[in-house]
């Protein structure tokens, strides 16, 4: 069961992961600003996405596209005309909401009456602006919500300069935007977020099996860095439910708080996005395969996630409570690759002996790791600290150090310790903290 989502929703504030984005204006609703440990979390989650997608394989390159394209891009793609959710409106109390995310479809959530609702009608969740001095409807551009369309507009590109052959896939990291009707959760559901998007183009009869491997794959990224096989499962999508250009889906979901909810999804999309193009743009983006001479469109599969929201779901995921020697502590059970800060360096007290080797050993670990130097209070509450931030290991200099030239490395989980000469030190460290 998922901690309680009030406990990490408070955790996040008062650590430094998340703050509610112009706080002190009265916040911006569904806007979050990430404070110095999140900001660390979210990249590491970014990193080991960009890791096992691209880092490591031979077939995937990156792409860092623009987050405002050519108005075409979006009528071609089909967001101008259908990229929107129902909305309803409370004739009582005038709140908003998404018809499709109603517990109750005719009692409003907000205010409780029965029967007040509007006809749905069809609300686009596109971003609208101007580029431009002048605003005027030829100078209309939008925010992207997604960052595929700019992969597809780029396909020929990428082939061609990056030499690459069918198959091969394309990867993304970026912001999107979309106008939620009714964001919520914390982080969970925002209109700016950031996404993790790859398109993996193949042969057309090559996209099943494609398909059933990204499946597998995806769901074994989460397992690998610590998330509790329990709380995710893969959910198929119903025929009913299959987006315009899919003809498969599954979503990676989480259990949450409030029940299951989706982390990622994996879609066979077919070769709509690219004949979409090829028919708006008029530029030929088939693929000539030159061991069979076939020219084809080629079929893309898709897995899709939300950094934000997967953060979210490593934070949740790692929150224990424990019982240690009759005192409670907090920890984060992070894996080492997604912890924000991965080594703390402890001196015993202020005495500026101390203090200085703790700088000197901070000095030698912040090469290779992203450390913090904590000094003050007792050494039980700093261990306490670092505990609930995730830290991994804590490197304690005491006064024996000054002499023997060694130091305490306890270790989060186990609270285990072990004395480290400091010239061995990087060596113990490193196999515990991999990349």
């Amino acid at each position: 069961m998922a901690a309680d989502f009030d406990t990490i929703v408070n955790l996040a504030k008062r650590r430094g992961f998340v703050f509610q984005a112009s706080e002190i204006y009265g916040g911006l609703r569904s806007a979050y600003d990430y404070g110095p440990l999140g900001v660390e979390m979210l990249r590491n989650v970014k990193q080991q996405w960009w890791r096992s997608m691209v880092q490591m394989r031979d077939d995937i390159v990156g792409l860092d596209s623009a987050i405002i394209q050519s108005t075409d891009v979006w009528k071609a793609s089909g967001h101008l005309s259908s990229f929107s959710d129902p909305l309803v409106e409370c004739r009582t109390c005038n709140a908003r909401h998404r018809l499709d995310k109603l517990k109750d479809p005719d009692t409003c959530p907000t205010c409780g009456n029965s029967g007040t609702f509007t006809e749905p009608k069809d609300f686009n969740l596109m971003f609208k602006t101007h580029m431009g001095p002048v605003e005027s409807e030829d100078n209309v551009v939008y925010l992207r919500p997604e960052t595929a369309q700019g992969i597809f507009t780029n396909f020929e590109n990428v082939r061609r300069t990056a030499r690459m052959k069918v198959p091969f896939g394309i990867a993304q990291i970026g912001k999107s935007f979309r106008n939620e009707i009714t964001p919520g959760q914390f982080v969970f559901r925002t209109r700016e977020f950031d996404q993790m998007e790859m398109e993996y183009f193949c042969r057309p009869e090559d996209a099943d099996a494609v398909f059933s491997e990204w499946v597998d794959s995806r769901h074994s990224w989460y397992i690998d860095l610590g998330m509790t096989p329990e709380n995710l499962r893969m959910r198929q999508h119903e025929p009913e439910e299959l987006a315009h250009y899919a003809a498969a889906a599954v979503d990676v979901e989480y259990m949450f708080s409030w029940g299951w909810d989706e982390l990622e999804g994996i879609a066979n999309r077919t070769d709509f996005d690219l004949k979409a193009h090829m028919e708006r743009s008029g530029q030929d983006l088939s693929y000539f395969d030159p061991e069979t001479n076939e020219r084809f469109v080629p079929y893309v599969i898709e897995p899709a996630a939300g950094a934000t929201r997967t953060t979210f779901a490593f934070l949740i995921d790692a929150y224990a409570e424990e019982k240690v020697n009759g005192e409670s502590r907090v920890v984060l059970k992070l894996d080492p690759r997604l912890a924000p800060v991965k080594v703390a360096v402890l001196p015993l007290s202020k005495k500026p002996d101390l203090v200085e080797t703790t700088h000197k050993v901070a000095s030698m670990l912040r090469e290779r790791w992203h450390i913090d130097v904590d000094v003050t209070q007792s050494i039980g509450k700093r261990y306490r600290r670092q505990d609930e931030i995730g830290t991994p290991y804590c490197v304690t200099v005491d006064f024996d150090s000054l002499d023997d030239n060694q130091v305490t490395v306890r270790n989060r989980d186990t609270m285990s310790q072990d004395r480290i000469p400091l010239d061995n030190l990087l060596t113990y460290l490193t196999p515990l903290l991999p990349s």
